[in-house]
């Protein structure tokens, strides 16, 4: 058997887990030319993998040229690789070329956030895209919006401006925040490039490197890589996704509560509307529980409301800022979901002290946001256009949703799951045990479909038979489309999984 151990749990998919074990195995001398290794099917059963985990990593080192199979006789070790000879020495010289590398603060070659931007060959249907599609952005509003507003104040607003935003865009936002009853002041509100900023304002502000904080498993990965960058310890809080199991979706307060018993914990983050990846909402008792647990043990709550204004069905809940009557909550937005993403507006509401914090980390960092895209944005919403539209793309999205909904329940195996969704862009679906969302993509690539694996959203124990699907930015005909092709595939690896699992049966018997 070969000294390999595949860990279910790590973000590195099975089958890269077992081509990069061999491939040191070859490079450390441990295998060498001529050494047979497992047939695909035999490793599959020692290591308790899908036969189709062996056969991709197999494949890969076969295409290196590290092993060759032959038929009748097995897949054997053709010897480490051709390495390219050395380039010749030159003279040592002064003023060289500088090898970066060398110089980076640390080691983190992997780029989570690339993971989410996969590129997409053209006709194929891709579930991995959370926001609008570029054929409905009025572009023509805004470009109307975006000349006056040149026109009106060009050369002041293309000067350096105040460092917590451009004044008309501030009273639009805090009158847009009183109509859906959260009364905010303008020294509560501070206006940032976008959630991502704010998330990074937020642990630069609060957090120091060890900190602990508590967030939800799985959760959007962009937060992952800020924290994991300022060294922040994240203390994982399962977010429960069937309701028929529990009564509730979203963040499991017990588990919470458990983890602020257990450790000191510096911050709280949450997205109790429309949860990405899963979709999920915290129902309102759920709500006033984490904001007691919140206040009971004295730690402050940052929520993510970027997809709260994207209610598809059934009545608003209330925002933990909203419910919020002690303070202890700031709550970051963005117009990205709701309008247009590549402009980078958002921004954070919470107690003025707080704000006021961020507000100077922010200054530290960028001096002040782009007054130009706050100008046009604050005229975009003056028109009254961003309500307009608003209601046509959450119109269009409700039709996406209930299209994948039903794509999933006519096609979808019963041993597979999904969450329901009453807003937001995505569902979240549970294949059945065993399975490798990661190795299924492969499969699914090669028949022009595209989603995300679940291991890229979870912080620390990843569930690999989780993935994500994105309907907003794919249409109802292809939405079905795609969801009976990638069915259909799993069916396919459902068959072969069990015929697998049958025919090495008698082996296992003979071998007890």
């Amino acid at each position: 058997m070969l000294p390999v151990i595949l860990q279910a749990e790590s973000h590195v998919p099975l089958y890269v887990q077992l081509r990069d074990q061999i491939r040191a195995l070859v490079h450390s001398g441990e295998l060498r030319a001529g050494d047979r290794i497992p047939a695909s099917r035999e490793l599959a059963c020692q290591l308790g993998v899908h036969r189709t985990t062996v056969a991709n990593a197999y494949a890969e080192l076969d295409a290196e040229g590290l092993i060759r199979g032959h038929v009748g006789r097995g897949t054997f070790i053709c010897g480490k690789p051709a390495r390219p000879a050395d380039p010749p020495a030159r003279p040592a010289t002064y003023g060289g070329a500088m090898r970066w590398e060398s110089a980076f603060a640390d080691e983190r070659g992997d780029e989570a956030l690339s993971r989410l931007m996969p590129e997409v060959p053209a006709g194929a249907i891709a579930f991995t895209a959370a926001h609008a599609p570029e054929e409905f952005y009025p572009v023509e509003e805004f470009r109307r919006c975006l000349n006056a507003v040149l026109r009106r104040e060009g050369r002041r607003i293309l000067q350096l401006g105040s460092s917590d935003g451009y004044g008309p865009l501030k009273d639009a936002l805090l009158d847009l925040l009183r109509s859906e009853n959260l009364p905010v002041r303008p020294g509560q509100l501070l206006i940032t490039g976008g959630c991502q900023q704010a998330i990074d304002l937020v642990c630069k502000a609060f957090l120091r490197p060890g900190d602990t904080i508590a967030l939800e498993n799985p959760v959007y990965p962009g937060a992952i890589s800020i924290f994991a960058a300022a060294r922040v310890r994240m203390l994982p809080i399962p977010v429960e996704t069937d309701s028929s199991r529990t009564g509730e979706t979203g963040l499991n307060e017990d588990a919470l509560e458990a983890a602020l018993l257990q450790d000191r914990v510096k911050l709280i983050f949450v997205t109790p509307d429309f949860h990405n990846p899963t979709g999920t909402a915290l129902p309102l008792a759920g709500r006033r529980r984490l904001l007691e647990l919140a206040a009971r043990y004295q730690v402050p709550v940052i929520e993510d409301g970027i997809y709260a204004r994207l209610r598809l069905r059934g009545a608003s809940l209330p925002s933990l800022k909203a419910l919020d009557t002690a303070g202890n909550v700031i709550q970051i937005d963005s117009f990205s979901k709701v309008a247009f993403p590549g402009l980078r507006v958002g921004w954070c509401v919470g107690p003025e002290t707080a704000i006021e914090r961020l507000r100077l980390v922010k200054q530290a960092s960028d001096l002040h946001t782009d007054q130009l895209s706050q100008a046009a944005m604050a005229e975009f919403i003056r028109r009254g256009l961003l309500a307009r539209h608003l209601e046509r793309m959450k119109r269009i999205f409700r039709g996406r949703l209930e299209a994948m909904e039903w794509a999933l329940a006519k096609y979808m195996p019963s041993s597979a799951s999904w969450t329901r969704a009453d807003g937001g862009m995505t569902l979240w679906l549970t294949l059945p045990p065993g399975f490798d969302a990661a190795d299924l993509l492969i499969h699914a690539r090669e028949r022009g479909i595209f989603f995300l694996p679940g291991r890229h959203f979870y912080p620390q124990h990843p569930r690999p038979n989780t993935l994500r699907l994105c309907f907003a930015s794919v249409d109802e005909k292809r939405i079905r489309r795609g969801i009976e092709i990638f069915c259909e595939l799993l069916k396919r690896e459902m068959r072969k999984h069990q015929h697998s699992a049958r025919t090495e049966e008698p082996a296992r018997v003979a071998l007890i």
